[in-house]
Formats: C-alpha cells, structure tokens, sequence
C-alpha cells in the first residue's frame, strides 16, 4: 500500500468514529490525532491500538501536533466549539468555531502539509470555506462533507419504504446541510424508475403516494436533531460518510458524493460552499456533476446559497 496518511485534527465523538471506522476499513496505514487535550488524543490513540489485532488493518495509530501534517495527505476536521448554549444565536456559534480554526489552520499550513482538507465541523458548508480562505489551499482541495450523511439518511428511508436496497435508491440531499436542504425529486429514482412513475402509475395508486416521499423528506432534515433529541449527539453516521469519502479520495474513484464544493458559476453561483454531487478523486473534487434541476429546483438552491453567502459573510474573517 502508498503512504496514506490521515491527521485527525478534533478527538471528539465524532473524530473518534471516524477514528474508529478507518480502523475496521484498511484505508490507510497511518492515523494522528491531534487535539487540544494532549491527553485525550493520547488516550484514543492508546484504546485503538488495542484493538488493533482484531481488525485486518495494519495502520500506526499515534497522537502527534499539528507539525506531523506535514506527512500527512489527508487532514481531517471535526473540532469544534461543541453544542450552541443556552442564549447564544447561530452566528455567536459559527464566530467562535472561526475562531478555533484561525489557531490551527495556518499551523497545519505552516508544518509543510500538501494534500487534502477534509472538514466535518458544523456549520460545515461555511467552516469548508473558511477552510479554504485561511489555507490558501486550491478549492478542490479543500472539501466538506456535505449532505453526504443526508443522502445516505434519504436512500435509506426510500429504499424502507419501497421495500428496496438504498443500494438501488437514487437520489441526492443539496443544499446547505442544515434548514434549507432539499432533495429534487427529477433525480430520486429507484433504479432506473423515477418516483414520480410511481405516482402517476395507477398501477401503485393504492401503494405509493407523493406525500408520503415528502414525509420521508422532512423526516431526512430533521433526522439529525431526532437523533441528539435521543442519544445527544450524533457521531456513528458521520464518522461512517467521512470513511466514504476517504476511500473515494485514496482509491482515486471518481466516485460521485455529495461533499460541500465550492461554486464556481454553476448554475449561475460562485464562490460559496454547499452540497451537490461531485467526482472525488486522489486530487479531491475533480469537478460537480450538473443535474438537470427544474426553475423550482434551481431556486430552491439559490435559497440555500444565499444563506450559505449571508452566514459567511456576517462572521469575523
């Protein structure tokens, strides 16, 4: 196996599941954590190491500073400032984490590091592009994870209710992950049969109904927050689409997910950082997949835009 090294830079539920799903995949062959809590990431690095003999990889796992990016081609982000507290708005939330990151992105960039960011801090879409303006880094090297996790909730729910493997649902979350996400229904197929078919096929009168997919949908957007309502957080999902995304990256698949990219004129918006499908290979984002969007679609994603630009936009750069 090539060096494929990944630094982790967060050792919080999310960083460690993701920590521990690379370690059940043979991915790469070595893993850094880094935290602020030097004994933390210490202590993760020990608790993995111990279960190395019962997994097939053969990877060095290891705490280590934000120098030792510079081995590293992949870094990899799930710091945070943690939940919102009581009092606080959305914007006193996104300016600390832009805090938190303006004092270790240009560390990371200063250690010599060249390969590729991936961040999973939330708000993701806008901590993607702060990523990308304080690396300097090329766009395509600069990668959130998008509506990956949506996605993934949106295929498993269809695929449940039409009796079907998600594997045979097709179809995307766009958009901003948060509020303004939403799932265009002249891309979601099962197989090669589009769901509106169903609706119109009096065939599946009695079985298959618009509003019930538009249920499935609003259960998709809300699902994170049904899961932290529950559990108080949510980390297993995560951890598992920025393993995803790694093996598109390492394997140089060109496969098609939809991480957070940044805009560059497509459908007449540039510049923010948001969820669509994108060709992800060992460079990063290759290019995003157009889709054929109708105007409603299309204005559905200039909403999403247009928060992702205002929430940038009302931080402290």
């Amino acid at each position: 196996m090539a060096n494929r090294r990944v630094a982790l830079v967060g050792c919080g539920m999310v960083g460690m599941s993701y920590a521990y799903a690379l370690l059940n995949s043979d991915l790469c062959n070595e893993l850094i954590l880094i935290d602020i809590n030097e004994d933390k990431a210490k202590g993760e690095a020990m608790d993995l190491n111990h279960g190395l003999c019962f997994s097939s990889s053969h990877m060095k796992i290891r705490a280590g500073s934000f120098e030792d990016c510079a081995y590293a081609d992949l870094v990899v982000i799930t710091a945070s400032a943690g939940s919102r507290k009581p009092g606080e708005t959305r914007f006193d939330q996104l300016n600390k984490n832009v805090k938190i990151f303006k004092s270790f992105i240009s560390k990371i960039v200063a250690s010599g590091f060249n390969g590729i960011f991936l961040v999973a801090s939330n708000p993701v879409d806008v901590m993607t592009r702060v990523t990308y303006e304080l690396s300097g880094f090329p766009a395509n090297r600069v990668i959130g994870s998008g509506t990956t996790l949506d996605t993934a909730r949106l295929r498993y729910l269809i695929g449940d209710y039409f009796q079907a493997d998600p594997h045979s649902v097709h179809g995307y979350v766009i958009g901003e992950h948060g509020d303004s996400e939403f799932v265009p229904f002249s891309q979601l197929n099962l197989s090669t049969k589009n769901v509106e078919e169903f609706f119109n096929d009096e065939r599946f009168a009695n079985d298959y109904k618009r509003e019930d997919i538009e249920d499935i949908i609003e259960k998709v957007k809300n699902s994170g927050a049904e899961v932290i309502k529950l559990k108080g957080a949510t980390y297993y999902g995560i951890g598992m689409s920025l393993v995803r995304i790694t093996k598109a990256i390492f394997g140089d698949e060109n496969s098609v997910i939809t991480v957070s990219s940044r805009l560059n004129g497509e459908y007449g918006m540039r510049d923010v950082y948001l969820g669509l499908p994108a060709y992800v290979n060992r460079n990063g984002v290759r290019k995003i997949l157009p889709l054929n969007l109708t105007e409603e679609e299309i204005e559905k994603l200039r909403n999403s835009y247009n928060i992702l630009k205002e929430s940038y936009d009302g931080i402290n750069m």
